[in-house]
């Protein structure tokens, strides 16, 4: 079902401790949203999910119905326009909880009802992420593997908003990150 306003967005925050730089850092970017958009803030911290069993050729190859945090995600994700990953760089991907997230999509492909796929379509994937490093060809890796998904899904891609940050509290003597923030989503 379209939404009559685009400006719905999902952050969804990866990273493996609270207010870290990369949840700064997209705080920064959202708080230039305009006032009307809405804004929702998931910690995949909070809604563990379990291993990705995938069963795909397995019988029918039909997942189940979301329960629990799974379906709080999908939920999340069906309501929302845009999509932001909030995830620092870890090993030169997304973090192992915005990954199991992803590995996610592929059942809710396959969700009866959910129609996963064709809401997903038109819809706006995003990322924000801080690495320690100042090389941000660093983050090519993730930035392709959220950019690659969103192009299966023919979701729009928004782009990436990378930072540096090394040690807590770095994010905020990146100057050109924080510029950089303040016209990510515009």
């Amino acid at each position: 079902m379209p939404h009559d306003d685009p400006s719905t967005y999902l952050f969804l925050l990866a990273g493996a401790r609270e207010g870290g730089n990369t949840e700064t850092l997209a705080r920064a970017a959202a708080a230039e949203l305009p006032a009307h958009a809405k804004q929702t803030w998931l910690d995949l911290r909070e809604l563990p999910l379990a291993p990705f069993d995938d069963v795909r050729h397995a019988g029918d190859g039909v997942y189940p119905q979301p329960e629990g945090a799974e379906k709080i995600l999908l939920d999340a994700t069906l309501a929302a326009d845009n999509l932001v990953i909030v995830s620092p760089l870890y090993w030169y991907s997304v973090s192992a909880s915005a990954k199991l997230y992803l590995d996610y999509w592929a059942g809710w492909l396959r969700v009866p009802g959910a129609g996963f796929k064709a809401r997903m379509r038109g819809r706006t994937l995003w990322t924000v992420s801080v690495l320690s490093s100042t090389d941000h060809t660093t983050a090519d890796p993730l930035v392709g593997t959220l950019r690659l998904s969103a192009e299966y899904l023919k979701m729009n891609w928004g782009g990436a908003l990378l930072g540096y940050g090394n040690r807590p509290g770095d994010i905020t003597a990146d100057s050109e990150a924080l510029t950089r923030a303040k016209t990510f989503f515009g």
